[in-house]
């Protein structure tokens, strides 16, 4: 009996063995799993540095993104304010031109300026005229058109011979002659210009 009971015992410490040497494969799996998990706890930290580097760095982005806007809202405004000084100086410059020609220009010479722009009006829209409606009497429109021409040219050497400022130039000449001659070649101009209608 003594013989069978130890056989007993040995199979019995065989089984509980057998059965007690799965857990040292649990716990050394466990404990292989433990440095993977250990490794990615690691792999976690350091990738945390990571992105924080990439945090900082998509800071200054942001700011030089926020530090453009500024430049091209200057820029603009720059533009602008230069723009507006530029309209400011051409109207200083025709109020300017305006005021020296209505004081220093004699009545005279006012009423010769605006007869001469009365007749670039008339020629102006005669040629208008011309191209919108046609130029079927032709000879009519050469004899106004050059009838509008050739005053204006005798219109502006009028002014030139009475200009004050021209007495140098023109000492023999008086007002009063200038005025005869501008007439007498007005009134041979308009003949030819009647005489070419037919």
């Amino acid at each position: 009996m003594a013989p069978k009971n130890k056989n007993a015992a040995a199979a019995a410490a065989a089984a509980a063995a057998r059965t007690a040497s799965p857990a040292p494969a649990v716990a050394s799996s466990s404990s292989f799993s433990s440095p993977s998990s250990a490794t990615a706890a690691t792999t976690a930290t350091t990738s945390t540095p990571a992105q924080q580097v990439s945090a900082v760095t998509s800071v200054p982005s942001v700011s030089s993104s926020l530090s453009n806007k500024p430049s091209s809202s200057s820029s603009s405004s720059s533009s602008s304010s230069s723009k507006a000084a530029a309209n400011q100086s051409w109207d200083k410059v025709i109020q300017n031109l305006t005021k020296h020609y209505l004081d220093t220009t004699p009545q005279r010479t006012k009423l010769i300026d605006a007869f001469q722009v009365f007749l670039v009006t008339v020629g102006a829209l005669q040629f208008l005229y011309c191209i919108l409606a046609g130029n079927y009497p032709f000879n009519a429109f050469l004899s106004g058109f050059s009838a509008t021409v050739g005053q204006f040219v005798l219109t502006a050497s009028l002014r030139i011979q009475t200009t004050e400022s021209n007495k140098k130039e023109f000492p023999a000449v008086s007002p009063e002659r200038a005025f005869a001659d501008y007439v007498v070649c007005s009134l041979i101009l308009h003949f030819f210009c009647v005489n070419f209608i037919n």
